[in-house]
């Protein structure tokens, strides 16, 4: 097992790595959330963080990766696009260009065509390295064939600054106004960008970065599968649910990804509360069969 030092051990050495993280723009937006310091503390100005980050990563997991790429529930259009735009305000490109990467990654997961193992290369790669790679910035359109046929998607894809900016244009209008009539709240528009986009998008950014990293080294296997997928707690606890990873590479269809009542999965609990209010229906979780093997599994450890 890879010591955490070892882990990232590529970041400052590898030059080639010195020179992607020169020329990306995940490389401003850290520099940028630095602002952060620069624009004081105010608790309007955690509260934007906390809800740009909750919402966000529950965009991507229940939306970009459970819905867009496992279709592990189905929804009506009109709500797909809201789950698309949300979610590609956390500035990781379009959903289709995310389906289809991790589609990619199943298919091959950590073998020798799989484009961010950390088994396969190293844990900077896998974490944050692939994202800076220019070489993996195009769609791959032949493994999105169900979500191609949408014009709606293929423009937030093509156009993924734009939700981008409505976001940082919402936070800058609610700092002014909360400026403009609450000023004892102690913030403004430049104040709310930098927590409530900058450095919530950095956080959100490393969390969900660690479902491909982190859950492919440590963590503890339930299952027998063909790869290195791993279960996490504080993964999960931080990417609500996408941290019980070997329960996922064992069954990826379910939309429930923590098999039991004590893992916790809270987009999986979020998505129930959707389908209760009828803007999701059909929610895939595992087939009995998965819960036999994985009792069977259990009995042979020692």
């Amino acid at each position: 097992m890879q010591s955490l030092r070892s882990i990232f051990k590529h970041a400052l050495a590898d030059e080639d790595n010195r020179l992607l993280m020169a020329s990306s723009p995940i490389f401003f937006m850290h520099v940028a959330a630095l602002g952060a310091l620069f624009t004081g503390f105010s608790w309007a100005a955690v509260w934007a963080l906390a809800i740009t980050y909750v919402v966000r990563v529950f965009a991507l997991t229940a939306g970009f990766h459970r819905y867009f790429s496992h279709r592990a529930f189905k929804t009506s259009r009109p709500f797909q696009f809201v789950m698309a735009w949300v979610g590609t305000s956390a500035a990781q490109l379009g959903p289709m260009w995310w389906a289809a990467n991790h589609r990619h990654h199943h298919q091959h997961s950590d073998k020798e065509a799989d484009i961010h193992s950390p088994v396969v290369k190293d844990a900077f790669w896998a974490h944050i390295g692939w994202v800076m790679c220019r070489a993996y910035g195009e769609i791959q359109h032949d493994r999105i064939k169900d979500l191609s046929k949408y014009p709606e998607l293929r423009f937030i894809d093509r156009f993924h600054v734009l939700p981008v900016i409505s976001l940082i244009g919402l936070l800058y209008a609610t700092g002014a106004i909360l400026d403009a009539y609450y000023p004892a709240l102690g913030t403004n528009g430049l104040q709310m960008v930098m927590w409530g986009f900058f450095l919530s998008t950095v956080l959100v950014y490393h969390v969900t970065f660690c479902v491909n990293s982190v859950t492919h080294i440590v963590g503890k296997r339930r299952f027998d599968t063909d790869d290195e997928s791993r279960n996490s707690w504080w993964v999960a606890l931080l990417t609500f649910g996408e941290g019980w990873h070997n329960n996922h590479h064992r069954w990826p269809l379910s939309a429930r990804q923590g098999m039991y009542w004590w893992e916790l999965d809270l987009s999986y609990w979020l998505l129930r509360v959707l389908e209760k209010f009828g803007l999701i229906w059909d929610l895939k979780v595992y087939p009995k069969k998965i819960y036999e093997e994985a009792a069977s599994q259990a009995v042979k450890e020692p």
